[in-house]
């Protein structure tokens, strides 16, 4: 759902031929977030939270919203923030806070375009937090049914949150409208997840198991495990749905530096491309041509042509920027 949802954000608002592509990255050790030109110019940075982790865009295509997490890796100890940074990514600036009061380390999020509500995960305590995007407050949370809940997705109809329970190695499914939740087991140290189109499939990636879970959305069952490599995290599908990207970086050793491709059909992994550090964050340019993985201990954005499977820029971020995910705006194209 979230490509699609992206994929309509950048028509809204780059539809025009004129339109300026660029790049916007959370720089986790900076507390910002970066905008970068196609040949890799960093042409501003907007101030955000401590230590912001991941970001979604909005339907409309203009705001981004951010989580202001408060540390700098999971296992970490302390509070952490309690805040999401909303910002305007034509203006570069930012333009409000939403408060998460009680719930602190928020980091992955979602959003259905219908119902205009975000859903986030905290750490801090273990919840799932729900929140209007109209007025801007919390209106509910769930119990994920795990511990350390990290990221998380809607299921198309936005009636069920799938929260990856890094903690408990398993994935917590929450419907949003009656507080049920199914707790599915996966592997161990589950992170991203990407949903197929038609909404039966979700694929979740298991860090310290080196596989991905395949889950039937209605059984609410695994069904399928594709085997790659210790410290797969972040996952994306491309265009057509006939291949998953996903980055492979464990921060715990700093070995298995690099991205993988899996054939959906037959569920085997089928290449993988080496990089020169550790990729935390996996995302895909708008037309799925340009894959995109943060190397945040190396100050370093991979920029891989997915169709040749090749690495075809390296954007140097400022030192200690600490890059980590990346959104494409527009129809980018490498310089």
């Amino acid at each position: 759902m979230m490509f699609r949802l992206l994929l309509l954000s950048l028509v809204a608002i780059c539809g025009s031929a004129s339109a300026e592509p660029f790049l916007v990255v959370v720089e986790k050790k900076a507390n910002e977030v970066g905008f970068y030109t196609g040949s890799g110019e960093r042409v501003a940075g907007v101030p955000v939270g401590q230590t912001p982790h991941e970001m979604v865009l909005d339907p409309d295509g203009r705001h981004l919203y951010v989580s202001d997490n408060g540390v700098l890796w999971m296992d970490y100890q302390g509070p952490g923030g309690n805040t999401i940074s909303i910002l305007d990514i034509m203006e570069k600036k930012k333009v409000g806070t939403i408060s998460l009061g009680d719930f602190h380390r928020p980091h992955g999020m979602d959003i259905h375009p219908q119902s205009r509500q975000l859903i986030v995960t905290a750490e801090n305590p273990d919840r799932l937090v729900l929140i209007d995007l109209d007025d801007l407050t919390v209106v509910e949370d769930y119990d994920n049914g795990g511990l350390a809940p990290h990221m998380v997705t809607l299921d198309h109809e936005g009636k069920w949150a799938y929260a990856s329970n890094t903690g408990s190695n398993t994935v917590g499914a929450v419907n949003l409208e009656t507080g049920e939740s199914v707790i599915i087991p996966v592997g161990i140290w589950p992170q991203g997840s990407v949903l197929s189109s038609d909404g039966k499939r979700l694929y979740v990636t298991n860090g310290k198991s080196g596989t991905i879970s395949v889950i039937d959305i209605e059984e609410k069952e695994v069904v399928g495990t594709i085997v790659t490599e210790k410290g797969v995290n972040r996952i994306v599908f491309t265009p057509d749905e006939s291949t998953l990207v996903y980055s492979i970086g464990s921060y715990l050793d700093g070995q298995n530096t690099a991205v993988g491709f899996a054939d959906v059909a037959t569920l085997q992994e089928t290449d993988r491309i080496q990089l020169g550090g550790t990729p935390l964050s996996m995302s895909l340019s708008s037309d799925g041509k340009y894959a995109f993985a943060g190397v945040q201990d190396n100050d370093e954005i991979y920029v891989i042509d997915v169709a040749n499977k090749e690495i075809v820029q390296v954007i140097n971020t400022p030192q200690e920027a600490g890059p980590d995910p990346v959104l494409a705006i527009g129809d980018y194209q490498p310089k």
